[in-house]
């Protein structure tokens, strides 16, 4: 065993391992020990936040571009202030490893009262709290410490959710030996005779069909199927489409891909698309109240497939132990025996909207928006007008969506697209985010210009909480926020600040400003004025079916 060589380097070599080049989060007393061991490491790279929830928010960005995120804070008031962020990556299946900085294990023993603390000697009250969020939790000590980093580390990879490590002062310091081997995730039980019986039921349900549909979300992209679907549909004509969750997982430009399934609310072709075939194929699906306007998708049990990461149903029936990946791979193997029966789909193109320089709306805004994405793009949208407009979009080839609209946390966009740039360096980040949302969380902008990050920033102005106001209280105060100087704010932020900030009111000037930001030599920062209670048609929908839920009894 190398002396030199410790529990914090062993730690850091398999956040490595893993592809997380880079370590979120604010430092306190108790963790500032093991920063050194950061600071010294060959590949990962510490990166400051302004508060541990954006930090929380920016590791959630980066797994969701780089399969794996990692975030540390300090014990207690540290680590409580990042939980909400940690909930999100938890309900969204995003992989983010919350490490936190603990006392000493002789304090801990002798139960002190030490600050941070509730004060009563018990040090285990937050990895309680964090316990329903994270998939494993792990209190190291000079015995363990090896063993369960890899065991919390392998269970975050392989469901696809957060965990939890709590690492005393100490025990960080520790002597370890180098990891032995790369490490592995622990194999899905499997049982070949519920895939057996998975594919004769599938093959049952298909065989006599001229119509299937496919809807796939982000189960699907979380755990690693965005190739192998896309290869399918160019392979075989079905059409198919996502759920806002899961948008950008297609191809967007192919013929088949029928659009934004958002039940109800759906354009009527993408509900006849999907809804009309005899039997709908679901993978990775989540169907929650937001993304399907209020529960109105229409996608009946018996006449379904769906596939799920560790289980399948045809039916009414449910396969146990299945592997997503086989799943997958053996309905394609059964759609090339049925193909030549199933009728083609192409999706009907739509006449492009005139050109309008009047005054700025949120039709305006998202059409202009649109023409200038390009391939490649990572593009976030905040919950709310952000988030439902960009549903209506038809994405560049190759361009990531990250919105978050199961956990809705409005401001999560921001620090997540610093997250997001952190990881993909070389790609263009392209945020909308309205102005309420930004004030939660625009702390974050001055590490963007710290770190030299060149994002666009399309800042929704509509003077406070739009999407509260189409749900309810249109003229309340609550819906109410003070109004700022959004071109200023980033120089308030940093000393040295290089960002170009513009103000536009109509389409023309939106326009003007989308081409001048192509350059993507700066950060860019674009104040849209929208009318107060202007929003997309799909959050109409969508918030007609919240306030009438809300309103039940």
């Amino acid at each position: 065993m190398n002396a030199s060589y410790t529990v914090a380097d062993y730690l850091l070599d398999r956040l490595a391992d893993c592809g997380a080049d880079h370590l979120f989060g604010v430092p306190g007393d108790y963790n500032l020990q093991f920063l050194d061991h950061v600071i010294a490491h060959r590949t990962v790279r510490w990166v400051g936040c302004a508060n541990e929830l954006n930090a929380a928010y920016a590791a959630d960005g980066y797994a969701r571009t780089q399969g794996i995120g990692a975030l540390l804070t300090t014990y207690g008031v540290g680590e409580l202030s990042a939980l909400n962020g940690v909930a999100g990556s938890f309900a969204e299946h995003v992989p983010v490893l919350h490490i936190v900085g603990a006392p000493c294990t002789g304090a801990q023993r002798r139960r002190e009262c030490l600050h941070h603390t509730l004060g009563d000697g018990n040090f285990d009250h937050f990895r309680q709290m964090s316990a329903p969020i994270s998939v494993a939790q792990g209190v190291l000590n000079a015995q363990n410490a090896c063993a369960e980093i890899d065991r919390v580390i392998s269970e975050i990879v392989r469901r696809k959710r957060p965990g939890y490590l709590l690492l005393p002062a100490d025990v960080a310091s520790l002597p370890a030996a180098r990891p032995g081997n790369a490490l592995t995730t622990k194999a899905t039980q499997k049982d070949n005779a519920q895939l057996d019986d998975f594919i004769l039921a599938a093959r049952k349900l298909l065989q006599p069909c001229q119509r299937v549909s496919l809807l796939a979300d982000v189960l699907a992209l979380r755990f690693g199927q965005q190739s192998v679907l896309n290869q399918w549909m160019d392979e075989v004509p079905i059409p198919h489409a996502t759920l806002l969750m899961g948008k950008g997982l297609f191809n967007e430009q192919q013929p088949g891909f029928a659009g934004t399934y958002s039940g109800g609310a759906s354009l009527p072709q993408t509900r006849e698309a999907i809804e009309d075939a005899e039997v709908i194929i679901c993978i990775g699906t989540c169907f929650t109240d937001t993304i399907t306007a209020g529960f109105t998708h229409r996608i009946a049990t018996n006449n379904s497939i769906e596939i799920q990461p560790f289980a399948a149903r045809v039916g009414e029936r449910w396969f146990s132990d299945i592997d997503m990946q086989e799943a997958v791979t053996s309905l394609i193997t059964l759609s090339r025996d049925f193909s030549a029966q199933w009728q083609t789909w192409r999706a009907r193109k739509s006449a492009p909207s005139a050109v309008d320089s009047g005054h700025l709306t949120q039709r305006h805004f998202w059409h202009a928006l649109e023409k200038h994405l390009r391939p490649n793009d990572i593009v976030l949208a905040d919950q709310g007008t952000a988030a439902f407009g960009v549903a209506a979009l038809s994405l560049p080839a190759g361009t990531n969506l990250i919105v978050q609209p199961l956990w809705g946390s409005i401001g999560f966009t921001l620090p997540a697209a610093f997250g997001a740039q952190t990881a993909q360096s070389g790609r263009r980040v392209v945020l909308v985010i309205g102005d309420g949302a930004a004030q939660l969380t625009i702390q974050e902008l001055s590490s963007m210009l710290r770190d030299g990050q060149r994002p666009l920033i399309l800042l929704l102005n509509n003077e406070g909480y739009t999407v509260e106001r189409a749900i309810h209280g249109p003229e309340q105060r609550y819906n109410d926020i003070s109004l700022w100087n959004w071109t200023q704010v980033p120089q308030a932020l940093n000393l040295d600040c290089q960002a170009e900030c513009w103000k536009v009111s109509n389409a023309s000037q939106l326009n003007d400003a989308l081409a001048r930001a192509e350059r993507g030599d700066k950060l860019t920062l674009l104040e849209v004025m929208l009318p107060k209670m202007d929003i997309p048609p799909l959050l109409k929908a969508v918030t007609q079916a919240l306030e009438a839920r809300n309103s039940e009894h």
